[in-house]
């Protein structure tokens, strides 16, 4: 019996260990590049050359009327309200937890697009056309 129990508990923990670590990714995204060592580099689209306005951060959601844009990010994927991932604009991914709109941001043929869902086969548009919006 409490061979059985430890087998359960393990299998347990090593379930919600593979499912913490298979958080969503963008399979193609040329943003994210690992290295001969091992370390891994991750880019954010650049900030354009005119200036934006004050950021809207992650705390008040009502001030991104377009849905979040997930980037990849050193952290990981975050939730952003811009896609320029600047401090204070992103939190922590709620997706597969809530249903919210989402735009996902990745770097394809050196080019920064907005995917309706996190694969580049679905459609990707750039960041500078309007976006298309699915609640996922």
């Amino acid at each position: 019996m409490k061979t059985s129990l430890q087998l359960a508990v393990l299998s347990s923990l090593a379930f919600g260990t593979a499912a913490a670590c298979s958080a969503p990714f963008v399979k193609g995204n040329e943003a994210v590049t690992v290295a001969p060592d091992g370390s891994t580099r991750v880019e954010t689209p650049p900030l354009p050359k005119a200036s934006l306005g004050k950021p809207c951060p992650a705390t008040k959601p009502g001030c991104t009327p377009s849905g979040w844009r997930m980037v990849e990010t050193k952290d990981g994927i975050r939730e952003c309200t811009e896609f320029y991932a600047r401090p204070g604009t992103c939190r922590a991914s709620t997706f597969g937890q809530e249903k919210r709109p989402r735009q996902w941001i990745v770097k394809f043929k050196g080019d920064w697009l907005q995917c309706e869902r996190p694969d580049l086969g679905s459609r990707c548009v750039s960041i500078k056309a309007l976006p298309n919006l699915v609640v996922q």
